[in-house]
């Protein structure tokens, strides 16, 4: 009996669709299945394409692609329609492709089959234009999900929950290489402890993923039975799970097979064309995605490595000093920034504090920042004074950086640069371009400390920094910080530092620095930051870095309350007359009379600006309470180089000057003028009233 005899007596046509010469050759029981007469035809694309279905024409091209890529035959249900548009039969069709060049060529057959029904077994893999729409949703949606994930934990969850149209597995495992060897990177749908006799297999072990890897062509068993005849020796490892189909399909990147993803079911499944591409997408979508989490992983690892090896740890306990410090970093993909916080033991006993921030958040900002740093403590260990170390922290940065390409602009750093001495609280503090200090009293007042500063770092060969000097009392902590700090949330300066000053002031007497650094960086980039964003939309994150210094503890603080400020201002710098204004409100934040802070304020104004204009010098302001709440002291001194005496004189309406002493004579409870050796000091006091005396 001829081949030609079989196949038409079980209603089996033969047909060959040629893509490369656009024509389609029938059997006559080929040519009977597409509702043409029974014989032998030939016809153009064009007329066998009106016989199907344009829908189920058009996953021809997927299926044959799909096919040709795993080296298996293509599989298709085609619906043929009569000359109106009606579907008259449902066929199976199964070709081998036979790649010509950029063609290819189908021979294969055609046999009519009944469509199932919904809700059985093998009515999941009914081609309709319902189910491809479900899966092209369903791939959408599996695509944009795994895009998103950004850690392998994320994507193997995304994985877990993926739900596919029709055919859901009910256990996933992810295998990965490492050498020689398989390794599960992750799986979904077991207990634990099952992935234990797959955590470490030979990649020439007769087992469906190893193959995958070896071959990088997928691989379906659609039954228990296909499972055991093919892998009769990794068959008990599977057969505990009683699943009955899996697919095994390739992770491929750029050409390289990374790994195997087994998906598992527990029912039976054809696995269609149609169910193939759909676990190939995911495959690719999957692969692609662990690539890129394992990438991103790589880089934070790499990140964190370089933070820690570049953040310090602040050393052994200092006797008389408690040091906190906090770098968190916030303003872009790198962990790891151009902020950094040192201490520096130096030959004369003192210590160094230094804090920074190089221009950028990028490579080049940590490759600057480590070598800046390196040199600032080679600078202070030499045992240079913190004018002598900016200065030339300076020069090197500036050399530095003119050596890049001139592609690559040139970057500055701003810096603080503190000396302390632990036993008496002296502070020399030189700053480059950097925000002020500020130090919270030991009765919670907190001000900002301003300090003499120069341009910042490597904008200038050769740059003087002057040097301002303090002395931190016992009980008092001194902050220093970062813009960072400041500025994140939509801040400026001064709603930055309105919102820090809140935490310092609330902070209870006795809590340590650890917890006060935590609640300083819980403000700015907590949840609680939420709260508490500022007005500048394009100032959202930038680095953080903040060191605390406090010397002693509260209990160590001076019986009588005291608080201190003191501030020069030079001949060049009128505008800081602004800052003492703003200083001494700070200090007299909680006076029991407030106009007794208008007269205070006015008073300083008045005594600073006399010396500014009639003297050569500068002018030293030191003003200082003491007592305790309702009964202080305020006594605030200008002090300045010139011998000249000052006189009451008694101005006319008209006169610009000659008010200061009578106005003293006025608001203040009593005042005078001191001469010094080299100059004078004029002073005024206030006495608080207490609160029940203003009702």
């Amino acid at each position: 009996m001829r081949t030609e005899d079989v196949l038409a007596a079980i209603a089996t046509g033969l047909w060959r669709w040629d893509n490369a010469s656009g024509t389609v050759t029938l059997d006559a029981e080929a040519a009977r299945l597409l509702g043409l007469p029974a014989e032998p035809a030939t016809l153009t694309e064009a007329a066998a394409r009106s016989r199907f279905h344009p829908v189920d024409w058009n996953e021809i091209d997927g299926i044959v692609s799909l096919a040709v890529a795993e080296d298996t035959l293509a599989e298709a249900r085609l619906r043929i329609m009569d000359g109106d548009g009606r579907v008259v039969r449902t066929v199976r069709s199964r070709s081998k492709p036979i790649v010509k060049g950029t063609g290819y060529s189908l021979v294969g057959t055609l046999q009519e089959v009944t469509e199932p029904q919904p809700g059985t077994t093998a009515g999941r893999a009914a081609v309709t234009g319902d189910w491809r729409r479900s899966r092209e949703a369903f791939l959408l949606d599996a695509g944009r999900a795994l895009a998103e994930a950004r850690s392998t934990a994320e994507v193997l969850r995304v994985a877990a929950s993926l739900s596919m149209p029709g055919f859901s597995p009910d256990g996933l495992a992810v295998f990965g290489v490492d050498g020689d060897r398989l390794t599960v990177t992750g799986h979904c749908g077991h207990t634990p402890g099952d992935d234990d006799p797959f955590t470490d297999m030979p990649l020439d072990t007769d087992y469906p993923a190893t193959e995958v890897v070896r071959t990088g062509r997928a691989i379906y068993l659609s039954g228990p039975d296909e499972y055991r005849r093919r892998y009769p020796v990794t068959w008990p490892l599977a057969q505990r799970f009683d699943r009955k189909s899996w697919a095994f399909l390739p992770l491929i990147v750029a050409g390289r097979t990374i790994g195997t993803w087994m998906a598992a079911f527990a029912h039976p499944v054809a696995f269609t064309p149609d169910e193939r591409s759909v676990l190939t997408t995911v495959a690719r979508m999957l692969a692609q995605a662990l690539a890129r989490a394992g990438l991103a992983e790589t880089e934070r690892e790499l990140s964190l490595g370089l933070q820690r090896a570049m953040m310090p740890t602040l050393g052994p306990e200092i006797p008389g000093l408690v040091l906190a410090a906090r770098y968190v970093p916030t303003g872009g993909g790198l962990e790891i920034g151009g902020d950094w916080y040192d201490m520096i033991p130096l030959p004369s006993g003192r210590i160094a504090l230094v804090i920074g921030d190089v221009q950028g958040h990028d490579v080049r900002a940590a490759s600057l920042m480590g070598q800046l740093r390196i040199a600032l403590r080679a600078y202070a260990c030499e045992g240079h004074r913190p004018d002598a170390v900016l200065s030339r922290a300076s020069r090197f940065l500036h050399g530095v950086t003119e050596a890049y390409d001139e592609e690559d602009a040139p970057r500055f750093a701003t810096c603080l640069y503190i000396e302390a001495d632990p036993a008496t609280g002296t502070l020399d503090i030189a700053r480059a371009g950097h925000p002020e200090p500020a130090v919270r009293m030991a009765d919670g007042t907190v001000l900002i400390r301003h300090t003499a500063g120069g341009l910042p770092l490597g904008i200038q060969a050769d740059t003087d920094y002057p040097t301002t000097r303090l002395t931190l009392e016992p009980g008092e902590t001194i902050m220093i910080c970062t813009d960072g700090l400041i500025e994140t949330g939509g801040h400026d300066l001064d709603t930055g530092w309105a919102r820090l000053r809140t935490i310092l002031e609330q902070a209870p007497p006795d809590e340590d620095l650890e917890s006060l650094a935590d609640a300083l960086v819980q403000a700015v980039h907590g949840p609680s930051s939420h709260h508490t964003t500022g007005p500048l939309a394009d100032r959202r994150q930038d680095d953080i870095a903040v060191l605390l210094m406090r010397r002693g503890g509260p209990e160590d603080a001076r019986p009588v309350p005291v608080r201190r400020t003191a501030l020069t201002i030079a001949q060049a710098e009128p505008h800081r007359i602004a800052g003492a204004r703003r200083q001494l409100r700070e200090l007299l934040h909680d006076w029991a009379d407030a106009e007794q802070v208008d007269s205070a304020v006015l008073l300083v104004s008045e005594l600073v600006t006399n010396v500014l204009v009639h003297t050569d010098g500068d002018a030293l302001l030191v003003a200082e309470a003491t007592g305790e709440h309702g009964e202080r002291r305020l006594r605030v001194e200008v002090t300045d180089p010139s011998d000249e005496l000052p006189h009451m004189r008694r101005p006319g309406e008209t006169a610009s000057s000659g008010r200061g002493l009578p106005l003293m004579d006025i608001l203040a409870d009593t005042w005078g003028v001191d001469p010094r050796g080299e100059g004078k000091a004029i002073w005024f006091e206030l006495y608080e009233p207490a609160p029940a005396s203003l009702t």
